[in-house]
């Protein structure tokens, strides 16, 4: 029996191949955005005083390549993760005020932001450029801590033990800790009166909100929570950069809680204080 020759099969474009075969190990860029977070991120929390010279010197050097860029993404990114830090860790605040010196002084001039441009129309560079950044970081930290805390549910508080609940009281432990951390940075001749007058204002703010609001959320539950938000509180009576004012709204707000949050019979919580 005689067989015609086959023509061989031809390969189409769309056929089935192995896995294995198919898809190209995918590489990483060294520099990509979830590389210098990592990287930034593992550094901060090895940050001591002890450390620090080391440990800093190696977060400048990511900051620092946003010299082959022209938006300065990667220090931007650098900076947000260092406000993050110090929001978080309070207690720490002089630390991450010093590294932010550090990083003021020492970032290359080379890093330039060609949409941020001074009176002569040149791109800001080096530390003016960090500083742009680290205000502007600063206030949008401090907008978003406050947009959060605000957040109601349709009664027009915050549901207790809700994922918005404890996302407001994070949003309020951060808030404190921004205060903090702005008041370290005014320490070191970073910031101007003008920008602690606006922090003084959301200190006014949390006062209010918290006298209208803290007995619902001072419970057994919360507790925990909310001393560690008292605590910091008690921290920003003894800070030399906040003024007499706000400091007697934090004691009077202190007192409240102290009471039970029952009011005085002839003198409300910070009534007097918020009428000066």
């Amino acid at each position: 029996m005689s067989l015609e020759p086959v023509a061989p099969l031809e390969h189409s474009t769309n056929r089935w191949q192995p896995t294995s075969h198919s898809k190209k190990p995918q590489q990483v860029e060294p520099d990509s955005p979830d590389v210098v977070d990592r990287k930034v991120r593992a550094l901060l929390n090895k940050l001591t005083m002890e450390r620090f010279d080391s440990i800093s010197d190696q977060i400048i050097a990511w900051a620092n390549k946003s010299e082959y860029e022209h938006d300065g993404r990667t220090l931007i990114q650098v900076i947000r993760l260092v406000l993050g830090n110090a929001t978080d860790e309070a207690r720490w605040s002089e630390m991450y005020a010093r590294l932010c010196r550090k990083m003021m002084e020492q970032i290359s001039p080379k890093v330039q932001d060609e949409g941020i441009k001074n009176a002569e129309g040149k791109p800001i560079a080096g530390g003016q450029l960090f500083r742009k950044y680290l205000l502007n970081g600063h206030k949008a930290t401090a907008d978003r801590a406050a947009r959060d805390a605000a957040d109601k549910d349709e009664d027009g508080e915050t549901a207790l033990y809700s994922e918005e609940y404890y996302a407001a009281q994070k949003a309020k432990r951060q808030g404190l800790g921004l205060i903090k951390f702005i008041g370290e940075l005014f320490k070191l001749q970073m910031l101007t009166e003008r920008i602690m007058h606006e922090c003084e204002e959301e200190i006014e703010s949390l006062c209010m909100h918290l006298t209208t609001v803290g007995q619902s959320l001072d419970t057994p539950k919360a507790r925990a929570h909310m001393d560690v938000y008292f605590a910091r509180m008690k921290e920003l009576t003894k800070d030399p950069n906040v003024k007499p004012r706000m400091q007697f709204m934090l004691l009077d707000l202190l007192e409240f809680r102290e009471r039970k949050w029952v009011p005085r019979a002839t003198d409300p919580a910070c009534e007097r204080v918020y009428r000066r």
